[in-house]
């Protein structure tokens, strides 16, 4: 059985996406793969449950329970110890365990240092998802992370604009003595982009009709407040767009359902007008309706996709789909002794 370990030194740079692919991958090969991710955390009340557990449970039909995949293990001495326990809990009859790198082992410790007692405890190989950045060199990767030795097996570079994608594979495959660089994956809007219930969730929002629209993918968003283009021309400009609105502009409103929109979000609290609603009921698109006012509305939106998770299914066929094209598969199957 074999451990892989997915780390990196940042919070939202794709770890959780990275997983679900390898574990899709491996899964769709006929292997019995497992998840792993120890949340590390004092432990003076019951924690939620979390998503990125509840998602992959399901994407790979796993028996164990969400709580097992993701258990909160208190910190102090002996951790790594302690989440030695908890792995065998849930690898038994598994070919191999995806573990999902834990982010800090106690208070002041370096995530990458802190990472090395884990490793070695699960005697695992590792994989660390690097965001793209224009100072990102392949020697500088691997000098980041050589303490992890032969446990390394490559990393993986995310979230490149595609318009640099071909440049950077190329420079990164051509600098020799860097560390093994096992994908360089294409920034994507559909795959961390927020989902219409997720909008509704962060602005503490109603959806007002065709709720059982809200796990579509909105891939950019449109603010109609001060437009003064026409509104379908302004509003067709982008697609599967969510278009933030004030309430009191039914007109706008009623443009852009004439366009291609995910879902409407309505500002300060005024319901729709019943044209607008109508309108939206008979398109399928839904409608949210916000409290707070345009500028709040907008700001906790944009607090939200600096945040992006990769929690939804339907997300996966993408995942996959790039993955594929930009992800060594079989390097990660030959490190891991699994062909």
């Amino acid at each position: 059985m074999a451990a892989l370990y997915v780390t990196s030194l940042q919070a939202g740079v794709g770890k959780t996406a990275v997983c679900a692919g390898l574990a899709k991958h491996l899964d769709g090969e006929g292997r019995k793969v497992g998840y792993f991710k120890p949340m590390v955390a004092d432990i003076k009340e019951k924690a939620a449950v979390d998503s990125d557990a509840v998602f992959i449970r399901k994407a790979l039909r796993l028996k164990e329970t969400a709580a097992d995949l993701s258990p909160v293990i208190a910190g102090g001495d002996g951790l790594a110890g302690r989440i030695k326990q908890a792995y065998d809990r849930v690898s038994k009859d598994k070919d191999v365990v995806i573990v999902e790198g834990v982010w800090r082992l106690r208070p002041g410790a370096k995530p990458v240092e802190a990472a090395y007692e884990v490793v070695e405890a699960l005697n695992a190989k590792v994989i660390v998802v690097e965001p793209y950045s224009e100072e990102l060199t392949a020697t500088g990767l691997s000098a980041k992370y050589r303490g992890f030795g032969e446990s390394l097996l490559g990393v993986v570079v995310n979230k490149v604009p595609a318009r640099r994608l071909e440049m950077v594979s190329e420079w990164m495959a051509s600098r020799a003595g860097g560390a093994a660089v096992l994908g360089v994956l294409p920034e994507d809007r559909v795959l961390f982009g927020l989902t219409v219930g997720e909008i509704a969730s962060r602005l503490e929002g109603e959806i007002l009709n065709d709720a059982a629209k809200s796990g579509g993918v909105v891939e950019s968003f449109m603010l109609g407040a001060m437009v003064v283009d026409s509104g379908p021309d302004y509003f067709g400009r982008r697609a599967n767009k969510a278009a933030v609105l004030r309430g009191d502009r039914p007109d706008m409103q009623l443009a852009a359902l004439e366009t291609s929109t995910r879902c409407l979000v309505l500002s300060g609290g005024v319901a729709p007008t019943y044209p607008v609603l109508t309108s939206a009921r008979e398109k399928g698109i839904p409608i949210i309706l916000a409290r707070g006012d345009t500028g709040s509305v907008v700001d906790t939106i944009e607090i939200a996709l600096g945040k992006p998770r990769f929690n939804q299914s339907r997300k996966l066929p993408r995942l996959l789909q790039i993955m594929e094209k930009h992800f060594d598969f079989k390097a990660v199957e030959q490190g891991l002794a699994l062909e």
